[in-house]
């Protein structure tokens, strides 16, 4: 593919716009993501002709990430306030979401099952600290959704945050057989940027990301990248399992 390519099938740009929902539908693992910016407003969450549904939420599950001022979600009329990089978690059957401040990230899979609304702050969530100054790739995992965290059907998500000075992501990286992953990526200045690689561990090439905008990652590719500076990402998982260390690394001297 060459880059145009490569970042209209797996580049999702544009994901905020003030005043409105935006949101994208991929066939990997049927999953949504999106973007919600209300600004002074309120927003509610759309259901895209698309998804054949009376609801968004009436056959899927909701992940949401708090990726600016604080703001509140509520869901069937219970408020959640977030602050930055907090997560809520809507199961499937919730019939209505609304935003206001934030904005917010969103991310959604199918669902097989029920599970109650929950949400999480960095304080709650499951940290691992990772890398370190000298591999430029000092990070903490802070794990939201997973099997022992806030409970699913098949979402999987966390937030990573690189520490000031620390630039790689992910290293060694890996591929999931049963999994797609998705990045996205924030905190990053509008003058900076991400190299995001993609592609199979021994034929990789890369994406050249933005401030909130996510990469889709499909099971057979890795997905790893370094910035400019430090940022933080989302990293999101929709597939047959919700094992998080259910991954097939990729040594460093292996890809090509």
């Amino acid at each position: 593919m060459t880059t145009e390519q490569l970042r209209a099938r797996f580049l999702a740009e544009g994901l905020f716009t003030p005043g409105d929902v935006t949101l994208v539908h991929s066939h990997e693992d049927r999953i949504v993501i999106g973007g919600a910016s209300p600004g002074d407003g309120t927003l509610e969450l759309p259901c895209p002709a698309e998804l054949r549904a009376e609801y968004f939420l009436e056959r899927r599950e909701l992940g949401v990430v708090n990726v600016g001022t604080p703001g509140t979600v509520t869901v069937d009329g219970a408020a959640y306030d977030l602050g930055p990089k907090e997560c809520l978690y809507a199961g499937r059957g919730s019939r209505e979401v609304t935003f206001t401040g934030g904005p917010f990230y969103l991310v959604s899979t199918a669902a097989h099952a029920d599970h109650p609304t929950a949400k999480a702050g960095l304080a709650d969530a499951e940290p691992v600290h990772l890398g370190g100054r000298e591999g430029s790739n000092e990070r903490t995992i802070y794990k939201y959704i997973h099997a022992k965290g806030i409970q699913s059907a098949q979402l999987v998500l966390g937030v990573t945050v690189l520490a000031a000075g620390s630039m790689w992501n992910t290293m060694p990286c890996h591929t999931h057989e049963r999994r797609t992953e998705v990045y996205f990526y924030f905190d990053l200045p509008e003058d900076q940027r991400i190299v995001h690689l993609m592609g199979r561990s021994d034929e990789t090439r890369n994406l050249i990301v933005a401030d909130r905008q996510a990469v889709i990652s499909p099971c057979w590719s890795v997905h790893c990248g370094f910035g400019t500076r430090n940022y933080s990402f989302v990293w999101a998982m929709g597939g047959e399992n919700q094992a998080y260390d259910d991954m097939e690394q990729v040594a460093i001297g292996a890809m090509r």
